[in-house]
C-alpha cells in the first residue's frame, strides 16, 4: 500500500507542476487547476464536471463494497456465491507488472500531450496513472472498481470536438424551429442564429446553449451511467448512450419551439419565461425517453444476470459462508508486498522525476519551427497588407475588437484591412491575418464566429483560389448570409479561409491540427496564421470570387510564406 502513495504522490507532483503546456486562457502550470477552471468557467460550458466528479467517487465506492462484500448472483432463478463470480488469482509479481506499466504508458502519454500542448491529453493520462497506483495498492479488485468510474470522468474533460457537432446541431436545431414556426403561421425572420417575429414582438439568438451542445455531454455522461447501472452487456450500455443523440436534438428543438409559441402570444417577457422553464425540460425529454427505453429493453431483451452484486450479504450467507468469501476475496487480490513492489515504486518515482526534467527542458527552450506568414518590425504581427492593390482597390486598416485583444493570448498577432473598390466603392473584400504565438490557442475555426455575427452558411465547399502562375491556395468556401434587422433585406457574401505554416497551406481547422500537433512531436512549434477573406455576393457568386481572386492576388504573395498545398 505505501509502495502505491508514493507513486501517487510522484505522479501528482509532475501532474501539478508540469502539467499544462497551454497558457493562452488559463495561466496555470497545473493540470489539476486547469481541469478545474473549465468547471468553473460558464464559457467551457462544464459545469457538470463537478456532478461527474461526485458520480465517479460514489460508483467507485459502489463497485469496491459491491465486489467485496457481495453475496449473490441471480441467474436462471438460482443464487450462487459471489466468491466462484470474482476474479481469478493474480499474483503479486504480475500485479506489480500490470501496474507499472499502466503509469509507464501514462507519462509517455503525458509527454505527447505537454509536447502537442493537449492538455486534455495529459488528463487522460493522469486517470491512467491513478488506475496503475490503484491496481499497485489493491490489485484487481480495486482496479476493476474503478475502470467504469476512471473512464466516466472523461465525460468530465471539455471537448472542443463538440464546437464542431454543437455548431450543426444548432443549425439544425434553428432550422428546424423556423420550419415549425412557418407551419404554424408565425411570421419569422431568420438571421444566422437568430430568430425574431417581422412584427416585432421578439428577437431570440439560438446560443449555443440553447442548441443542445451546453447540455449534451452532460446528457451522455447521465445515459451512460443509466446503462451501466442497468445492464451488463457493453452493447446494451452502448445503445443507451447512442439513444441521447436523437433525444437531445428532439428536447431542444421543442425548447426552441415553445420560446417561440409563447413568445407569439405573449411577447418577449413570455418567451423569455419559456426559456428558463424549458431548459429543465430538455433534461426531462432526454432522461425520460432513455429511462423508458431501459424498460423496454428489459421487457423486450432481458439479460440473464441483471444484477452482479447484491450487498446486502448478511441476508444471503452466514458467518461461516461470508467468512470464507471475503477470505477468497483478499486472497484474490494479490495482496502482499515485497521488495519487488518497492523497486518498481523507486523505478516510477525516478521516471516521473525523468519525465519532469525533460518537460521543464522543453518549456524552457525556444519553439522551435517558423511563421507562415512575413513579419513586421515588431516580430509579432504579420506584415502589414498592401495599402493598394493595383489600381482598381485600396485598403482601409480595420482595428481588432477589444474583446478579441481581451480572450486570446498577448502573443498574438494582427494584420487586417477593409479593400474598397475605386469604381464607386460599390464592392468591398475584406482580409484578415491573426497569427498565433507561443501558445496554439490563438487561432479556430471561423465558423463559429461567423455565426455568431449573424450570419447564415447556406453551403461550405473547398475551393482553389489559382493566384498567377505557380501558386494555388487550398481553401474552404463558405456561401453565407445575414437578414439586415431594419429592411429585412437579405445580405449575402462568400467566405474563404485556410491555415499557413512555414511549410504548409491547409483548408480546414482538422488538417491544421494534426499537421501542428505532429510537428510538435518532432520538437517544431510553427506560428499558424489563419487566413479569411470575405466579399460581398450580391451580385453572385462568381463576381465576389473573382474580386477575392483580385485582391488575393496582390495580397498573398506580400504576406504568405508557405506555398505547400494540403487537406
Amino acid at each position: 500500500m505505501w509502495a502505491a502513495v508514493v507513486c501517487a504522490a510522484a505522479g501528482f507532483a509532475l501532474f501539478q507542476w508540469f502539467g499544462n503546456a497551454t497558457r493562452g486562457y488559463v495561466d496555470t502550470a497545473s493540470a489539476f487547476w486547469w481541469w478545474i477552471s473549465q468547471w468553473l468557467d460558464p464559457r467551457a460550458d462544464a459545469e457538470h464536471g463537478w456532478l461527474i466528479l461526485a458520480l465517479s467517487g460514489w460508483l467507485f465506492v459502489r463497485n469496491l463494497r459491491a465486489s467485496g462484500n457481495a453475496g449473490r448472483v441471480a441467474s436462471s432463478g438460482a443464487i450462487k456465491r459471489v466468491s466462484d463470480h470474482l476474479p481469478a488469482a493474480e499474483s503479486a509479481s504480475r500485479r506489480t507488472a500490470v501496474a507499472v506499466l499502466a503509469m509507464l504508458l501514462a507519462l509517455g502519454l503525458h509527454a505527447i500531450g505537454f509536447v502537442a500542448q493537449q492538455t486534455r491529453v495529459s488528463i487522460v493520462a493522469w486517470l491512467l496513472f491513478t488506475w496503475g497506483v490503484l491496481r499497485l495498492g489493491g490489485g484487481r479488485r480495486w482496479s476493476d472498481a474503478a475502470k467504469f468510474p476512471l473512464g466516466f470522468l472523461v465525460f468530465a474533460i471539455p471537448l472542443n470536438v463538440l464546437d464542431s457537432v454543437g455548431f450543426w446541431l444548432r443549425l439544425w436545431v434553428v432550422d428546424a424551429a423556423d420550419a415549425m414556426a412557418r407551419w404554424s403561421g408565425i411570421a419569422v425572420v431568420r438571421s444566422g442564429t437568430q430568430l425574431f417575429s417581422a412584427e416585432g414582438k421578439f428577437q431570440y439568438d439560438v446560443a449555443a446553449a440553447c442548441s443542445g451542445v451546453r447540455s449534451l455531454q452532460a446528457l451522455a455522461a447521465l445515459s451512460l451511467l443509466i446503462g451501466y447501472l442497468n445492464f451488463r452487456s457493453w452493447w446494451r450500455r452502448a445503445l443507451v448512450l447512442a439513444l441521447c443523440l436523437p433525444l437531445t436534438y428532439l428536447g431542444n428543438v421543442v425548447r426552441i419551439g415553445a420560446i417561440l409559441f409563447a413568445a407569439e402570444a405573449g411577447g418577449q417577457i413570455w418567451g423569455e419565461r419559456a426559456h428558463d422553464a424549458m431548459g429543465f425540460g430538455v433534461f426531462v425529454i432526454v432522461l425520460g425517453g432513455v429511462l423508458l427505453a431501459v424498460r423496454v429493453f428489459q421487457k423486450v431483451a432481458p439479460e440473464n444476470c441483471h444484477t452482479l452484486y447484491d450487498t446486502r450479504i448478511e441476508t444471503v450467507l452466514g458467518d461461516k459462508d461470508r467468512a470464507e468469501v471475503k477470505e477468497k476475496a483478499r486472497g484474490r487480490d494479490g495482496s502482499g508486498s515485497g521488495g519487488g513492489v518497492w523497486a518498481a515504486a523507486g523505478g516510477v518515482a525516478v521516471a516521473v522525476l525523468g519525465t519532469a526534467i525533460w518537460l521543464s527542458e522543453v518549456e524552457a527552450s525556444p519553439a522551435r519551427g517558423a511563421a507562415g506568414v512575413r513579419l513586421a518590425e515588431d516580430g509579432v504581427d504579420p506584415v502589414e497588407l498592401p495599402a493598394f492593390v493595383g489600381t482598381d482597390w485600396i485598403g482601409r486598416r480595420a482595428e481588432v475588437s477589444a474583446v478579441e485583444r481581451e480572450i486570446l493570448p498577448a502573443d498574438t498577432g494582427f494584420s487586417r484591412r477593409n479593400y474598397v473598390s475605386l469604381a464607386g466603392g460599390a464592392h468591398t473584400v475584406f482580409v484578415s491575418i491573426v497569427l498565433s504565438g507561443r501558445d496554439r490557442t490563438s487561432i479556430h475555426r471561423p465558423e463559429l464566429c461567423l455565426v455568431a455575427q449573424g450570419w447564415t452558411i447556406r453551403e461550405q465547399t473547398r475551393y482553389s483560389f489559382s493566384l498567377g502562375k505557380s501558386v494555388v491556395v487550398p481553401a474552404s468556401l463558405l456561401q453565407t448570409e445575414r437578414v439586415d434587422p431594419g429592411s429585412g433585406r437579405r445580405i449575402p457574401a462568400m467566405v474563404a479561409y485556410w491555415f499557413v505554416s512555414s511549410d504548409r497551406v491547409v483548408a480546414t481547422h482538422w488538417a491544421r491540427f494534426f499537421h501542428d500537433a505532429w510537428n510538435r512531436l518532432r520538437g517544431r512549434a510553427d506560428r499558424w496564421a489563419y487566413v479569411l477573406v470575405q466579399a460581398d455576393a450580391g451580385d453572385g457568386t462568381e463576381a465576389a470570387l473573382e474580386r477575392m481572386r483580385a485582391v488575393l492576388e496582390e495580397t498573398v504573395p506580400a504576406f504568405q510564406v508557405g506555398q505547400s498545398g494540403g487537406a
